[in-house]
């Protein structure tokens, strides 16, 4: 009898493939392979082995393994199996997730040859025009162990230069250094970070004996030195050999977090993001599925990559929506490494100044241990936090006056101010005061944002734009204004009102370009006077010493929302835009801009206590019914109209009909046309997770039994981050 293998593909198929295993060939599950699918070749993942044979079906053959070893270990293989079941996903497309592109394409695992360069005492003298050659000569000097050409292109040289002192001998290659063969110098295996009294108490509390998996939710107000905790911790308990995963938002708009790590472990720090080319990912993905001693930090993907010697795993902010996956596998990678410490037996923390309600929830239910650091860095002390009613008050350009007066006394003292727009563009809107008329995006049921630089309106939910134009589309009338506030208005608004001061404006479109959000950085980080503009990415994580003022234009956006995650969402990102104030040893003071002063949610936001307005919004989800104390699933469809949509959805909602589960809807999107797909969908919410998984199961395998009609889609979202 033929031995059988069960191989997954890279496909949105739920359901794996049986091949014969040719005599010779040994197969071992998470092995990449060769195999025939339809009529042309594709790779595989095999998932189990010495499968029984289905009768009366004629298997094809495996043609070849890529490699004689697993591409994917045990414990990464239970990761995502387990993933692909919680998250309702087809296991194929998990599995491949946790390769790099380069690898889900079939190339070799292995790494294309490094040519590393060393200067030569001999050769032939340089022409005394010859700048650039003598500044890589140099440069190369200091590096007395050798440099790989990818560094000396990232240090701003060229080949052609590179080229040219090898030709006159100054230069020669050398064979690249085996990893781990060159022991970091011994000053920086001695770094420490200091830590203060309140510091110490919580990394003690942190390292205190423990067996096998551990979970803690590290609360520590903003500018307290929760890097400098990990840092620490990193230190004491991380073993020479071992591997260690420490997870971010966004690493490109936090290059200070990548560097501060690197200033204690060196050449021991990898990175993994979507900015890296194929060839960058393929060599930190060997580094790790290799077991060398690596510290990653990275964004949510990163949680699934096959560690072989993990030992510690902390979730940065844990907090950000940024960790969910917003399409396709649509997993939280804050969750995932809470399970993946569970299966490696190994500790996570999870650190915030403001941890979602969920893990505050598990922090009182016991799951998590919860370790207090509420005392910020050095003398520091918390910035006073005060409400500015701007009822009938005029504004320029979203500015009350109290507010700009405020801003010219900052820079006056010579410290630097941060206004917090939380929208791109020059304005949300166009409007004619004449007719009324609003431009709206074609595709979408949402207005066009005016970009006044690029004279261009713009969707963000689509990317569809078009020229701006000065008078109205539909009556030609002059009266065309735009209508609200975004960065740029209110960083012209600012110019002009301080001519003599930088404005720095930061948002997804000034940081559009590689280096951008560094240069900017380091021109706050100069200390001068300066009115840094921005939005949410100026909220996570940076720290400016000779910040001293907050303004936040406009805070009521989150108070009367659809979604029920909107009222925690907007305190985090009030408190967290609010630490960047008084970080360094001048006070700091946050000024929020409301129309609504006294709403009881932004009272208690000026007390500034997060855990208490935790305390206060999870009574109101248990009142409501809503996560963490319901389980709660999304169905979702899209069509060309709104009716099939709708009836995809209807179709599904008699299955949903079990004991515990209630349904609402189906109802529209609250954006309900976006891209030309009209959106609908049904809402699944009980207190029984596990009866909701197996029942989402069975609906998934059913749906996709059935033949849609052409151009609907539906998709499956658990423990959605937004139900809007």
């Amino acid at each position: 009898m033929p031995l059988i293998a069960r191989i997954a593909l890279n496909r949105p198929l739920r359901r794996l493939f049986d091949y014969t295993v040719p005599g010779g060939l040994k197969l071992v599950p998470g092995q990449r392979v060769r195999i025939p699918f339809g009529q042309q070749q594709t790779t595989g993942l095999v998932v189990q082995t010495g499968v029984e044979p289905p009768p009366g079906i004629n298997l094809k053959p495996v043609f070849a393994t890529l490699e004689d070893w697993p591409a994917l270990p045990e414990e990464t293989l239970n990761l995502l199996s387990w993933a692909s079941d919680y998250y309702q996903h087809p296991l194929g497309e998990c599995l491949f997730t946790a390769l790099p592109p380069a690898l889900r394409r079939g190339r070799k695992a292995e790494e294309k040859p490094v040519e590393w360069w060393m200067a030569c005492n001999h050769g032939e003298p340089l022409p005394a025009n010859a700048h650039r050659q003598k500044e890589l000569l140099e440069w190369l000097s200091q590096h007395n162990r050798g440099t790989a050409t990818s560094d000396i292109i990232k240090a701003g040289f060229t080949r052609t230069q590179l080229r040219a002192l090898s030709d006159k001998q100054l230069v020669q290659t050398i064979a690249p250094p085996v990893p781990g063969s060159q022991p970091e110098a011994p000053e920086l295996l001695a770094r420490r970070p200091t830590l203060s009294a309140a510091q110490a108490a919580a990394a003690e509390e942190l390292a205190s004996p423990r067996e096998g998996f551990s979970a803690f939710l590290l609360y520590g107000i903003t500018g307290s030195g929760k890097t400098e905790i990990y840092l620490h911790y990193l230190k004491q308990q991380l073993g020479a050999g071992d591997q260690a995963l420490v997870l971010v938002p966004e690493i490109n708009l936090t290059p200070q977090t990548v560097a501060r790590f690197r200033h204690y472990f060196g050449t021991r720090i990898v990175v993994w993001h979507s900015a890296l080319n194929d060839s960058e990912r393929l060599t930190t993905w060997l580094k790790i599925r290799e077991g060398e001693p690596v510290i990653l930090i990275g964004t949510r993907s990163a949680v699934l990559l096959p560690f072989t010697g993990l030992r510690t795993i902390i979730v940065d902010e844990e907090h950000d929506s940024s960790y969910k996956q917003g399409e396709g596998f649509r997993y939280s990678g804050r969750d995932l490494a809470v399970y993946r410490a569970h299966l490696n037996r190994c500790p996570v923390i999870l650190g915030s100044a403001t941890p979602s309600l969920e893990s505050v929830y598990n922090a009182e239910q016991g799951k998590y241990r919860l370790v207090k650091l509420e005392e910020r860095a050095g003398n520091a002390a918390p910035p006073a936090i005060s409400l500015l009613d701007i009822r009938s008050r005029p504004l320029e350009g979203g500015l009350s006056r109290p507010a700009l007066n405020a801003i010219d006394q900052t820079l006056a003292k010579g410290d630097q101010a941060l206004v917090f727009v939380n929208r791109r563009g020059f304005a949300p809107v166009m409007m004619c005061f004449d007719c009324g008329h609003m431009v709206g995006c074609p595709r979408c049921d949402t207005r066009l944002t005016y970009h006044r630089r690029d004279r261009a309106m713009r969707c963000h939910h689509c990317n569809y734009q078009t020229a701006a134009t000065e008078r109205c589309p539909k009556c030609q009338s002059d009266a065309f204004k735009p209508v609200g506030q975004g960065t740029e208005r209110t960083e012209d608004i600012l110019a002009s009102a301080f001519p003599h001061t930088p404005v720095v404006r930061v948002d997804r479109d000034s940081t559009q370009r590689k280096g951008s959000i560094q240069n900017i950085l380091s021109q706050v980080n100069s200390g001068k006077p300066c009115v840094l503009v921005g939005t949410q990415m100026l909220a996570k994580g940076h720290d400016f010493p000779n910040v001293t003022l907050v303004v936040v234009v406009n805070a009521d956006g989150g108070l009367f929302s659809v979604d029920f995650r909107a009222p925690e969402q907007l305190i985090q990102t009030l408190l967290q835009v609010s630490g960047r104030a008084g970080r360094g040893t001048k006070s700091g003071k946050v000024l929020v801009q409301t129309c609504h002063s006294d709403h009881p949610l932004l009272r208690t936001l000026c007390e500034g206590h997060y855990l208490d307005i935790a305390e206060q919004l999870l009574s109101e989800r248990e009142e409501g019914l809503f996560p963490p104390f319901r389980a709660m699933a999304i169905f979702r469809a899209e069509a060309d109209t709104m009716e099939k949509s709708l009836q995809v959805l209807d179709a599904i909602k008699p299955l949903t009909h079990a004991p515990g589960i209630e349904t609402w809807g189906p109802l529209p999107a609250m954006i309900a046309r976006r891209a030309d797909k009209h959106r609908a969908q049904l809402v699944l919410n009980t207190r029984n997770r596990k009866r909701l998984n197996t029942l989402l199961a069975g609906i998934c395998q059913e749906l996709d039994q059935k033949k849609l009609p052409a151009g609907v889609k539906w998709m499956i979202d658990v423990d959605p981050q937004e139900t809007g």
